[in-house]
């Protein structure tokens, strides 16, 4: 059976098996014992997995996917969830336990598929990707230049970034026009924040929204009294501030 990527699914598929592997066995393991990988398509990435002291789950909305799944790797049986997963809840399968989470993300969702995790991060200690290269740089970049931005901050607020290594297109098929990236978080050993969280997001988006502005200009649209905020930190751009300098203006603005 013959499964063909599909374009509006956003669907590369990998055939390079050493770099599948290498995916595979960035996960480490430590403090869970499931994984979930998101759109597995063929399963060149999940056969890794499935050789791995882990519990493997694969959620997957393509159809023709599912099918495949099920005929070629029976040991996935009752652990293949068809479905959406920016619409699918976690819990439903893994109530509170913790879960790692991988997979070679469609690139018109990487981004959502990120803001997902972190959603679940008090049950996700781990995750590895393969993303856009652009959007892989962008989630690891330092402060201080133009890839710094949201996703990197709200991901470094909650997890250790590497970027592991840098992925051709001749490794897809079909291949893509731009080359990959793939990236390893670690949940840090502190990863509540001492803040509100919800406000944290809004400041940090506020500020990367107008990010060519100051602070003191950016976040004039939250209606929030500046009193104890330096006029230095004030008179920064967003690029400039460390997640932590973002905590702490949180926790003055609260």
């Amino acid at each position: 059976m013959y499964v063909r990527p599909k374009k509006h699914l956003g669907q590369h598929f990998l055939k390079d098996l050493s770099v599948a592997e290498r995916l595979a066995n960035s996960l480490t393991g430590n403090g869970y014992h499931k994984v979930l990988e998101v759109g597995p398509g063929t399963g060149v990435l999940t056969q890794f997995l499935l050789n791995k002291d882990l519990e493997t789950f694969v959620v997957e909305l393509d159809v023709e996917s599912v099918a495949y799944l099920e005929q070629h790797f029976p040991k996935l049986a009752q652990h293949i969830i068809p479905a959406d997963f920016l619409k699918w809840d976690p819990q439903t399968v893994f109530g509170n336990e913790p879960f790692a989470v991988v997979g070679n993300y469609p690139y018109n969702i990487s981004s959502q598929i990120l803001f997902k995790v972190l959603d679940f991060k008090a049950q996700i200690p781990e995750m590895a990707g393969m993303f856009q290269k652009e959007v892989a740089m962008r989630i690891a970049s330092p402060p201080g230049n133009k890839n710094y931005g949201i996703l990197s901050v709200l991901t470094q607020a909650y997890y250790d970034v590497e970027y592991l290594f840098t992925v051709e297109p001749d490794v897809f098929i079909p291949p893509p026009k731009v080359q990959s990236g793939v990236i390893h978080l670690t949940r840090k050993a502190e990863w509540v924040l001492d803040c509100n969280e919800k406000l944290f997001k809004s400041i940090v988006k506020a500020a990367f929204n107008q990010r060519r502005k100051t602070l003191r200009n950016a976040l004039k649209p939250l209606s929030l009294p500046f009193d104890g905020i330096s006029d230095e930190m004030l008179g920064k751009r967003a690029e400039q501030l460390h997640w932590q300098e973002f905590v702490e203006i949180t926790q003055i603005l609260q």
